[in-house]
């Protein structure tokens, strides 16, 4: 028996009683007889009170429960500052409205203390960013502060996606990242389900970001944390950490295009592991001599194929000679393909 059905009988019962008293003073103004009264005010009452108490009682609640779990603790210390501000105020206005003539002594104050209220809430939330940022610079920092960025210390949401690549364990170690590292819970369950999958490589993968997480979490030097904040009323873990980013107002750490995508769509401020493998892929410009290593033959005829350390490709004209050995080569061009960037170069001539 379900807490919403106890409620229905509760507001069912009641509101028969209710409706009986009623039929009954019904009756007697009306000159009716009492008992059919009576009994027709309290089935409706049973009706109404059946129907409707959910919607008086356990609904409004369950409404503002979700509203409440959906804020994040830097609005709601903003609004309460904003409510306490907003009070303060409608005090010292209430003092000389009172003195008005009747009714608007009466009626201005309250109605001051409502209006007075409701822009302190409201400014406060607006401008939280720069009333905490001040308290900060006023208090100093706190411990959540410490080894925050330049972006002022937000924390970034991991996605589990850029948990079991692996690379965020020397990201993590070079100290780019703004702000503290937040693994949620139900990022947490998502990455324990990949362990557990029958499939050998989503096992592999699902107990490699079980590994980077451990890793993280015994680094002193890392700011690293697994929480417990959750989005009540969402399924799928991805619409989740989109909501939970634009509550707390802090980036998501990935590598999944799609959510990539809809993040950007809704405001939220996406790290891409990717884009910045790219952006930091050294740049060549033609006619810079390198070496590389030619490990196989290229599409066309005579070409040799090697790599980076990086990962970038690089074609070598005339290089299919040179299979399994280190030559210098001089870059001829340079290509960015939706791939990534791929260099073309032919073997460098030896000094005379």
């Amino acid at each position: 028996m379900s807490f919403e059905f106890v409620v229905r009988l509760i507001g069912m019962l009641a509101l028969s009683v209710g409706g009986t008293y009623l039929g009954v003073s019904l009756s007697r103004l009306a000159g009716g007889p009492a008992e059919l009264w009576a009994s027709v005010f309290a089935l409706v009452g049973a009706l109404v009170g059946l129907v409707a108490t959910p919607f008086l009682t356990t609904r409004p609640v369950r409404a503002f429960r979700v509203v409440m779990t959906q804020l994040s603790a830097q609005s709601m210390i903003s609004g309460m500052l904003g409510l306490i501000v907003g009070l303060v105020v409608a005090a010292l206005v209430s003092f000389p409205l009172s003195l008005l003539p009747a009714p608007f002594s009466q009626l201005l104050p309250f109605a001051g203390a409502v209006v007075f209220s409701y822009l302190g809430v409201v400014v406060f939330v607006a401008r939280q960013n720069d009333i905490l940022g001040l308290l900060r610079a006023r208090l100093g920092p706190g411990p959540d502060d410490a080894g925050s960025g330049s972006l002022g210390g937000r924390s970034v949401l991991l996605d589990t996606s850029v948990i079991v690549d692996g690379r965020i364990a020397d990201i993590a170690r070079t100290g780019f990242l703004p702000g503290p590292m937040l693994v949620p819970a139900f990022v947490l369950t998502e990455l324990q389900h990949i362990a557990d999958s029958s499939d050998g490589l989503r096992r592999q993968r699902g107990r490699r970001g079980l590994d980077i997480l451990n890793r993280l979490q015994k680094e002193p030097a890392i700011s690293f944390r697994i929480t417990d904040l959750d989005v009540e009323g969402v399924r799928d873990v991805d619409d989740k950490l989109v909501i939970l980013a634009r509550q707390l107002r802090c980036p998501i750490l990935t590598n999944d295009y799609n959510l990539n995508r809809v993040a950007e769509l809704q405001g939220v401020t996406v790290l891409n592991i990717n884009e910045l493998a790219n952006a930091v892929k050294a740049v060549y410009l033609p006619g810079e001599s390198l070496e590389v290593q030619v490990i196989q033959e290229g599409k066309e005829a005579g070409q040799g194929v090697g790599y980076l350390d990086d990962g970038t490709m690089v074609v070598v004209e005339e290089g299919r000679l040179h299979i399994d050995r280190t030559i210098g080569i001089v870059v001829t061009k340079v290509l960015q393909t939706a791939a990534g960037r791929m260099i073309f170069a032919r073997p460098r001539e030896p000094s005379p």
